[in-house]
């Protein structure tokens, strides 16, 4: 396995179009990359500001998750709908609607006055995520040429993922210190505006494919991952024996199902079912799904200890993460040269013993810790683990797809990254919920909010360290030996 297919493989189907050269390449490649980080880091930048919005607005602990979940389940469902449409009417354009409608749902957050509607406003952004993610991608293929030009924008593209949640959380970190939580929805809208009036000209359109939309297949896998988180989050404060939380995880299934049907029978399906034929394949999407929610639940609940326990601000908050996200920056560059030498599977497996290494020593932490003798190390651990295992889950994934399914092979990629990590959240949120409420040593509770929340944070942790061990038992005995995407 090469270098080169390493980094060409997400490009979609895209890549093998005529490339039509934009009159001014750089501020393409400028639009097409401010608009996926626009939309890629909104989680991140928000997270840091939780606990800011959250004694604002009187959002409850559980019902604070919503805050991220109401974006990732909206934009993660809609993924392979946001790219099918843009095939059908055209992705420039796609993008363009998908960044206006992003802008306007950042906008409407921004002032908030109430949980509801900032939930709402969230919802329209994961809406316009989903329309633009898909295009950012697929434009960067058809603008430029495939050889040295398109592997440097390819290059580029992938250090902003790299660097986005990092980034992300600084930023949030600093506009919530320096001004409000509201600043973090603000900055948005005049990125948006500017990339919305000027991609027009700027980025060529390029070829579109004519065909039906499943938008009934589209809305029945949203609902059943909404269906799932709001089961998991209303089972964190109701408990699991609530007639709301049995019906919503009874409604999650039957819509599954339903989609399975439907898409078995749809000429143009968002998912087609050969693609869950190979085995490695699916194991790989298992592990794609469970690592963003062992990773965004460590973002969403070391805020919380950072500014409630450490009593960091939110600024010092955010550059607490950096531990995190820069190992995993700089191993995702090294990477490459290690598939070639070592293949997928190895990889995998170490950066799943670090994951689980690290959320174990987090899952240990006390009232007591202290960042540097708690927290740094297993931060280094983790961003290192992440990064070693993205990249070849990627490429177990998109080798050996056929040509015509490969946007929804990388489609079904995205969407599970999004999902599992809303789906994990919620799984989390509602372990947290159980370990600060009232069984076991309730009267130390009672004393101390501090140590309430705590054994929160540490339980959520223990969870998430059992989702790290099925990742590894995954990576040693789901996955063949030697991978497929290896070979």
């Amino acid at each position: 396995m090469s270098e080169r297919t390493d980094t060409a493989l997400p490009t979609d189907r895209a890549a093998d179009e005529r490339p039509q050269r934009p009159q001014h390449p750089a501020l393409a490649l400028t639009l097409i990359v401010g608009c996926y980080l626009m939309v890629g880091v909104d989680s991140s930048i928000v997270n840091i500001a939780l606990p800011s919005i959250g004694a604002d607005l009187g959002f409850s602990r559980t019902g604070l998750s919503w805050t991220i979940n109401a974006y990732l389940i909206t934009c993660g469902g809609l993924l392979m709908l946001g790219g099918r449409a843009g095939d059908v009417f055209g992705r420039r354009r796609v993008l363009v609607a998908g960044v206006t409608l992003f802008t306007a749902g950042s906008a409407i957050a921004g002032v908030a006055s109430s949980p509801s509607w900032l939930l709402i406003a969230r919802g329209v952004q994961g809406i316009g995520g989903a329309l633009s993610t898909p295009g950012s991608l697929a434009l960067l293929a058809t603008t430029f040429p495939a050889g040295a030009e398109r592997n440097r924008a390819l290059s580029i593209y992938s250090a902003t993922a790299g660097a986005g949640a990092s980034l992300g959380l600084v930023i949030g970190g600093a506009l919530t210190s320096w001004g409000s939580w509201r600043w973090v929805f603000f900055l948005t809208v005049p990125v948006g505006i500017l990339i919305a009036t000027t991609a027009g000209r700027v980025i060529p359109e390029p070829e579109r494919h004519p065909g039906r939309l499943d938008v009934l297949g589209g809305i029945c896998s949203t609902l059943a991952a909404g269906g799932l988180v709001f089961g998991f989050i209303r089972a964190g404060s109701d408990g699991w024996s609530d007639a709301g939380t049995i019906t919503s995880f009874v409604a999650a299934i039957a819509l599954l199902v339903l989609f399975v049907v439907l898409e078995a029978r749809q000429p143009s399906p968002l998912l087609p079912l050969s693609l869950l034929a190979n085995r490695n394949r699916v194991f790989a999407y298992f592990n794609i799904a469970l690592l963003p929610a062992t990773m965004l639940g460590t973002f969403y609940f070391l805020t919380q200890y950072f500014q409630n326990v450490l009593g960091f601000g939110p600024l010092v908050a955010g550059v607490a993460f950096l531990p995190l996200t820069l190992p995993m920056f700089a191993v995702v560059r090294l990477v490459p040269r290690l598939l070639t030498r070592v293949g997928t599977r190895p990889l995998m497996i170490a950066g799943a013993v670090l994951v689980l290494l690290a959320t174990g020593w987090l899952s240990r932490l006390t009232p007591e810790s202290s960042y540097l003798g708690g927290v740094l190390t297993p931060l280094l651990i983790c961003g290192a683990g992440i990064g070693l295992s993205i990249m070849p889950l990627n490429v177990t994934i998109l080798t050996g797809v056929p040509q015509t399914d490969s946007g929804a092979a990388s489609g079904l990629l995205q969407t599970l990254q999004w999902i599992g990590a809303s789906l994990g959240l919620a799984i989390l949120s509602s372990a947290a919920a159980h370990g600060s409420g009232i069984t076991g040593r309730p009267q130390a509770r009672q004393h101390s909010s501090v140590a309430a929340l705590v054994d929160g944070i540490t339980m959520a942790f223990t969870v998430a360290t059992g989702f790290a061990a099925l990742v590894l038992l995954i990576a040693v005995f789901g996955l063949r030996a030697p991978a497929a995407a290896d070979r």
